[in-house]
């Protein structure tokens, strides 16, 4: 099963993880970070989450086939799944369809008292 996960880290954090990527010649697990919760929360709105949910552990799917899925409008699901593409959440096939090549999503963020 492969995972992604989605987290909240600082630039340093993501290049001390590169570091020792490249040190120990052995790949971090699949993630997308970013820099605070709110930009998470940006990019993965609940319609989104949505998409997500029904496209883990799928094959590609054209965004009608998507749209019917999720039981939205085709436009606002095209918006949506763009959205995800530019995050590099979603990709995109040679064919025009869209993809999530994962089985599994674990989000994994810490929220601390402020300072």
């Amino acid at each position: 099963m492969t995972t992604i996960t989605f987290d909240v880290c600082t630039l340093q954090e993501n290049l001390a993880d590169f570091a020792e990527a490249w040190k120990t010649g052995q790949a971090s697990a699949p993630r997308i970070s970013f820099a605070t919760p709110e930009l998470l929360w940006q990019a993965l709105t609940a319609k989104r989450w949505q998409i997500l949910k029904v496209m883990t552990g799928t094959g590609p799917l054209s965004i009608r086939d998507l749209a019917r899925r999720v039981q939205r409008d085709v436009k606002a699901v095209h918006a949506d799944a763009t959205a995800l593409i530019k995050a590099g959440i979603l990709e995109k096939t040679v064919e025009g369809k869209i993809h999530f090549p994962y089985d599994a999503i674990h989000v994994d963020f810490v929220m601390k008292a402020a300072a």
